[in-house]
Formats: structure tokens, sequence, C-alpha cells
């Protein structure tokens, strides 16, 4: 199971939390507040109960954000499988566009051999592209463009798909 995203803002700033304030506050076991106690989270004083106030629970929960937070450099795309940023194979990548000014480079990781995404807007390709070898693709048509659209449907006789519900 993935670990939910903690979210910071539910502490207020001018207000102290005992441990298991802390730990219902944020839907966490108070075994996890413990830890943070002992890793950096800083409580008014040593006495009992212990007490923390909402500013510094804050400011812990963001720094410890903060520190995961994996910036990708240019010519790199992060790759899901691996969780690291990864320059694609042979750095090539291809443009494949979403709207007229944004799209996404899509490319091949070379370690776990899965397929690397990383949206961009494309007046800041030339930030990202790096050392990459950008192939601008054309869209593929959309179906209101066809003259004939598919509606995958096959049905032997019409007409009765209602009948019968």
């Amino acid at each position: 199971m993935a670990p939910r995203r903690i979210n910071p803002r539910l502490a207020k700033l001018h207000r102290n939390y005992t441990a298991e304030e802390v730990a219902s506050l944020l839907d966490v076991n108070r075994q996890t507040v413990w830890k943070w106690l002992k890793i950096g989270l800083k409580a008014i004083d040593g006495r009992r109960p212990i007490l923390i106030m909402g500013e510094e629970l804050r400011r812990f929960l963001y720094e410890r954000r903060a520190k995961r937070k994996r910036p990708t450099p240019p010519g790199m795309i992060y790759c899901l499988g691996c969780r690291e940023p990864r320059s694609p194979a042979g750095n090539m990548v291809d443009f494949i566009p979403l709207s007229p000014t944004t799209g996404n480079l899509q490319g091949i990781c070379p370690t776990c051999e899965s397929m690397l995404y990383r949206r961009i807007n494309l007046g800041r390709i030339e930030d990202v592209r790096g050392n990459l070898d950008v192939t601008f693709t054309q869209p593929g048509p959309r179906i209101t463009d066809c003259a004939n659209p598919s509606v995958n449907h096959y049905s032997d006789n019409p007409g009765t798909a209602h009948a019968d519900a």
C-alpha cells in the first residue's frame, strides 16, 4: 500500500498538541508521532505530557516533504519504476503534442525498459532538452476529424439492443 500524503495545513499554527492529538489530527499511528519526535520534531519542553506547537509541526512536515522531492535535471526524465531521474535510452525522446502549448516527452528507461513520460510546455523545451534528441510527432486524428468514425459496436440485429433490457 502506498504511503498517504499527510496534509501539514491541518495543524493550527498557534495551538499546542499532545502526541495523541497529532496522531488523531493527521490520522497516523501514535508511534509515528513518537518516531518524529526522535528524528527532529521539537516538543515545547521535555516534560510530560509532551506538547508540540502547531507551527513546529507544520515546519517539520514541510521540511520532511521537501527532503523527499527529487528535481529532474535537464536531459533526464523521472522513471516511476526505478524511482530516479534517468536519461532515456539512446538519449532519444518523442514529443507528443497534447495542446498547442503543451505535450509529453516520451522515451524508454535504459535500466527497467519501462516508458518514461515528462509533461512540458513547448516554450520551455530548450530548458528541459539538455542533450536529448527530440523527435516532434504529429498527434493522431481525433474521432471528430474522421470521415467515418467508429462506434466500436457490432450487432447482427440492429434495433433489438434495448428490446431485451
